[in-house]
């Protein structure tokens, strides 16, 4: 049907609503090549989006695309699929990021293979529920052999653990979930349900009786989790959920520009806590340590052996969470920087990080298969007791067969494949350390090690002067912080003209663990995990953003006369 105007808007007529017209749509056409025809102008669109030159953004505004979605009454009538195609293209494709243009490296989302796009269609057209059997059949086997994969990823264990372990339906060697959020919280759920089990007292478990039953049984004061202040958003989520509230989530500072959890305040506040609980007569119980093998913001691995010990004098469930690293394990070295991983109760990782996925899946796996019976359930009409259903393990309901992409993939790509990209990303992180050292209007402010790099422009000047006063910090604090609230919103102008600019791309977060501590500074963020992008580049994009920064400080100094009174006063 034809397009028509209504207040300015391109609609589509609507087209009459018959049942017979409804069940043609949940059938395939009389004529293959029917079906064909709308796939073929399916796969036209997302084509023409990877092959369209330009930025990483459209030019639209913030507001004129508000307009664009702002309907509030549902459709009435139907509408052609060949038009709702045409309208996702018009308002949807044209405006959505292209996250696989080679000059945008700042986020943990990249290019994935095209054939991914394929793997969906088949997801998609199954719609399996891998809730139940009944609705997951071959998909559930899937499912349980790519957790073998991932558990031997981590753990190693010999063939024969496997052999036993990987179809046995009384058990889970973890889950397949959503996200790495709801990874972690399943890793947490299990911890406390461990922490506060049945007992032979009575107590029917936390998972029965609730959290204040089961402080008050084990004669508690309080539960806690420990994470370094890199932890994840997500560790904070859980405490919330799981009733210790974001207090509950105690966070320990990391060591100084190389962002890993200090373990020498770790235990002071362990001692701390242990002082307090003996004036309350009461103790604490840690229910986790939590360790992270690659930070969001940094990339940066803490010394996992070191918590393993910490959370066996605790009698804590170890967890970590690997969503960014965990992938990496494929890679050559990686487990020398990931040393007491093995040693993890549960392990979080993301398929649609490092194992170039799309979003979004989550893994996690747990070292002791018997543990799965602390996520275990059943339901009358769904989930029965003695099925082969993976929903029994998980603490999510219904799921789609996501993990089909990471299984096809690893069998696509296999183990050598992925080293060859991860060569590729520690090459781009390589070049770009290399990039920012040489130039000393960059400022390199992490030592990376999983493909992320954070760092900040600096003019000349302000470098220079930073320096001077960086040689007694304590007797300039006054003047280092009024230069580095000068350099931070330089930075964030820097950022905002960068993707004002829109032909390369890098986030901006803040950051306090750096040899400013404590002043929080701007930061720059960059990962080199695109695998297309070229080291020649990486070059383009610094000098285009030295370029900007430099024209930026001009102006901030023509401008703004303010500017000049903390310059001088920090002289």
């Amino acid at each position: 049907m034809d397009s028509l105007k209504l207040d300015g808007k391109l609609v589509n007529k609507p087209i009459e609503s018959t049942p017979d017209y409804m069940r043609k749509l949940f059938i395939m056409p009389d004529s293959s090549d029917r079906f064909v025809e709308f796939g073929v102008h399916l796969l036209d669109l997302i084509h023409d989006f990877f092959k369209e030159k330009g930025g990483i953004h459209s030019s639209i505004s913030m507001e004129d695309l508000a307009g664009i979605f702002n309907t509030i009454e549902m459709p009435r009538e139907p509408h052609l699929i060949r038009d709702v195609l045409d309208e996702i293209k018009r308002n949807i494709i044209k405006h959505s990021v292209k996250v696989a243009n080679p000059y945008y490296i700042g986020h943990m989302t990249s290019a994935v293979p095209y054939f991914m796009i394929l793997l969906e269609m088949i997801s998609v057209s199954l719609n399996q529920n891998q809730v139940k059997i009944e609705s997951a059949k071959a998909s559930s086997f899937v499912e349980r052999e790519f957790l073998c994969w991932m558990h031997q990823l981590i753990y190693k264990n010999p063939p024969d653990f496997y052999a036993k372990h990987i179809q046995n339906p009384k058990i889970a060697l973890g889950n397949i979930t959503s996200d790495g959020t709801i990874s972690n919280i399943t890793a947490l759920t299990l911890a406390m349900a461990k922490a506060f089990g049945p007992d032979h007292r009575g107590f029917r478990g936390i998972r029965n009786e609730g959290l204040a039953r089961a402080l008050d049984h084990y004669g508690c004061r309080q539960a806690l989790f420990l994470v370094s202040t890199r932890g994840h958003y997500s560790i904070c989520k859980a405490g919330s959920i799981l009733g210790i509230g974001n207090e509950g989530v105690v966070r320990v500072p990391v060591l100084p520009c190389v962002n890993k959890i200090d373990i020498n305040k770790l235990r002071d506040i362990v001692d701390k806590i242990r002082k307090q609980d003996r004036i309350a007569g009461k103790p604490t119980k840690f229910v986790a340590v939590i360790g992270i093998a690659g930070t969001t913001e940094t990339g940066n691995i803490d010394d996992l052996n070191a918590l393993a010990d910490i959370a066996c004098e605790l009698d804590a469930h170890f967890h970590v969470d690997a969503a960014w690293g965990g992938g990496a394990l494929i890679m050559d070295g990686a487990r020398d920087m990931m040393r007491g991983i093995e040693r993890a109760d549960t392990v979080t990782l993301d398929a649609h990080k490092l194992l170039y996925a799309p979003n979004s899946l989550g893994v996690c796996v747990f070292k002791k298969v018997e543990d799965s019976k602390y996520l275990y359930h059943t339901s009358n009409y769904i989930i029965r007791k003695g099925s082969v259903d993976q929903g029994r393990f998980t603490i999510e309901g219904s799921r789609p067969f996501a993990c089909l992409k990471p299984w096809a993939s690893i069998k696509i790509f296999g183990k050598t494949g992925y080293k060859l990209l991860f060569d590729h990303a520690r090459k781009l992180q390589d070049t770009f350390v290399g990039l920012l050292k040489r130039d000393p209007v960059f400022e390199l402010l992490n030592q990376p090690e999983l493909f992320i790099i954070i760092y900040r422009f600096i003019p000349d000047e302000l470098c220079l002067l930073l320096d001077q006063l960086m040689k007694e910090p304590k007797k300039n604090a006054a003047k280092i912080t009024a230069v580095n609230r000068l350099i931070n919103q330089l930075n964030i102008d820097l950022h905002k003209t960068i993707r004002d600019h829109d032909m390369s791309f890098v986030s901006r977060t803040q950051i306090e663990s750096t040899k400013y501590a404590p002043r929080k500074i701007v930061v720059l963020r960059a990962i080199t995990i695109n695998p297309n992008t070229e080291p020649d580049m990486l070059k383009q994009v610094l000098r285009e953003h030295k370029r900007m920064g430099i024209n930026l400080w001009k102006a901030m100094k023509k401008n703004a006369p303010e500017v000049k009174s903390p310059l001088e006063a920090a002289q």
